[in-house]
């Protein structure tokens, strides 16, 4: 598919039944229906906003969703600096097309809106190999702690990207996410 053919814009409310039918053909049968109620209740809960959805569309057909919702930084000490941090979860691109590029694109331009709106710090739960080359790194080394722990095997697997040069400099502590999204089922491999 040509990159250029692919356009990505923030999700508007008539694409909701779109981006849950994407998401369930992304994860499948196993995933998808758990994956799906989680947008559903990520996209209704009050405790996410600001919301950030974004999808990757090809002639009208959503083909990519990423969404962003907001978290909060327990700090471990009396810091009282505060950032304006989000979390991407989850990443969905239809079968059909993985390998295209399609996610990437998706990634690289939703972070330079969310840079534009304000936002300083995001975090993920993911492949490092993947995340990595939009500028994600380890978050533990870092100072950050995940919602809930993360085995020692996959420790890389929580990062940390900056949009805002040195925002997380002063920061450390505990992400605490949206309460749909702060159910240890989410954090366990």
């Amino acid at each position: 598919m040509n990159a250029d053919a692919i356009q990505v814009r923030p999700a508007r409310s008539d694409d909701r039944d779109r981006i849950l039918a994407l998401h369930l053909d992304t994860f499948g049968d196993e995933e998808g229906p758990m994956i799906v109620r989680l947008v559903e209740e990520m996209l209704d809960d009050p405790t996410a906003d600001p919301i950030y959805s974004f999808v990757a569309e090809s002639e009208k057909k959503v083909v990519g969703h990423v969404l962003f919702t907001s978290v909060t930084i327990e700090p471990a000490s009396d810091s009282n600096d505060v950032a304006n941090a989000q979390i991407l979860a989850p990443l969905a691109v239809t079968r059909d097309l993985q390998g295209e590029g399609i996610g990437s694109q998706l990634v690289k331009d939703a972070l330079i809106q969310l840079a534009a709106a304000g936002v300083q710090i995001v975090f993920v739960l993911g492949y490092p190999k993947y995340y990595s080359r939009f500028g994600f790194a380890a978050a533990g080394v870092r100072g950050f702690q995940a919602p809930y722990p993360i085995p020692e095997k996959n420790a890389d697997a929580w990062m940390v990207v900056e949009l805002q040069a040195d925002a997380g400099e002063s920061l450390e502590g505990t992400v605490k996410c949206c309460e749909a999204l702060d159910h240890q089922k989410y954090w366990v491999e």
